[in-house]
């Protein structure tokens, strides 16, 4: 539901809840690979996604998992007092391996003093029922979230993106992760050429039907050494101007069902990679708008909420 701090349910205050202290995320890039780039499904990769994986500056190259996490941990808690960590598999699909691979470095994260859960970022195409299996294990006994990439509803923005699946393939993911007891994020692009304010909004009602958990809203921003890049040098390209983004997240936060919680509401472009728009780069700003605009309207999350949401497959909370 709306938080104790904003007119969005917040994450921050969900750790707050479950945990009772301060909880960080820290990013671990663990070597995987991804499938629409070692040619399983595609060579290239997404047409946004740099040589290091989607998201991944800031991550400690070349450290063990645990380096990583130690030097993430000392960061938290000197920036921001945090008690206890969650270790983020972030850097491309981090279900992209075997089981066996997978199982030795998601124990090596939680073997990490302080790491208190898991949150596995990845593909839809990269859920085998044997990795499916292994996750729901560590969601029985632990604090386990599965973020996965949707960017779009719309199978015409996928195909742009060069994803390498439709959004069927998407939905069918969310149905089995469900089915073991995972807790989803989904990640949603706003802003994709080509894109409708209304069809991007439309994405809120399907996130309502699918009964996801989270929500990750991303800005379609432009990093150095993608093919996005090139489009946007061509001019094929436009990204949205800082006062259309926040009205349309504060629409798609009116139509997103209160239990859905709301994990980032734009995409963390870094400073040396990031080539537009460059308005993005003050994220706090950024957040104090969206903040600003929701108080103007007098709204909250939710309050615009076409009926449909689906409550069967809400997970249990984790108490620690």
């Amino acid at each position: 539901m709306p938080s104790e701090t904003k007119r969005y349910n917040a994450f921050s205050d969900l750790l707050k809840r479950e945990f009772d202290c301060r909880v960080q995320r820290i990013s671990v890039d663990a070597g995987f690979s991804c499938p629409n780039r070692d040619g399983t499904v595609g060579f290239g990769g997404c047409i946004y996604c740099g040589g290091q994986g989607s998201g991944s500056h800031g991550i400690l190259p070349g450290a063990t998992i645990r380096e990583q996490l130690e030097h993430g941990k000392e960061i938290m808690t000197r920036k921001y007092k945090a008690k206890l960590f969650i270790a983020y598999f972030q850097a491309y699909s981090n279900t992209h391996a075997p089981v066996e691979k997978l199982r030795r470095f998601y124990d090596e994260a939680l073997a990490v003093p302080d790491v208190v859960g898991l949150i596995v970022g990845t593909r839809p195409d990269c859920l085998s029922p044997e990795v499916l299996d292994l996750l729901g294990e560590y969601a029985r006994n632990g604090w386990f979230w599965l973020e996965l990439g949707m960017q779009s509803h719309l199978d015409r923005s996928l195909a742009y993106l060069r994803r390498g699946h439709d959004f069927k393939s998407f939905e069918d993911a969310v149905r089995r992760a469900q089915g073991v007891g995972l807790r989803i994020c989904a990640h949603v692009m706003l802003g994709l050429p080509g894109e409708s304010r209304e069809e991007m909004l439309e994405g809120a009602g399907v996130l309502n039907r699918l009964g996801v958990n989270g929500v990750k809203l991303h800005l379609l921003h432009v990093m150095k050494g993608t093919v996005l890049e090139e489009n946007y040098l061509r001019g094929e390209v436009a990204t949205m101007e800082r006062d259309d983004y926040v009205e349309v997240v504060c629409d798609y936060l009116e139509r997103l069902h209160p239990h859905i919680v709301i994990q980032r509401l734009t995409g963390d472009g870094g400073r040396d990679h990031l080539v537009a728009p460059l308005w993005s780069l003050k994220k706090f700003e950024l957040l104090n708008a969206i903040d600003s605009e929701l108080e103007r309207r007098g709204t909250r999350q939710g309050e615009k909420q076409v009926p449909g949401f689906n409550v069967e497959h809400r997970t249990r909370v984790f108490r620690g």
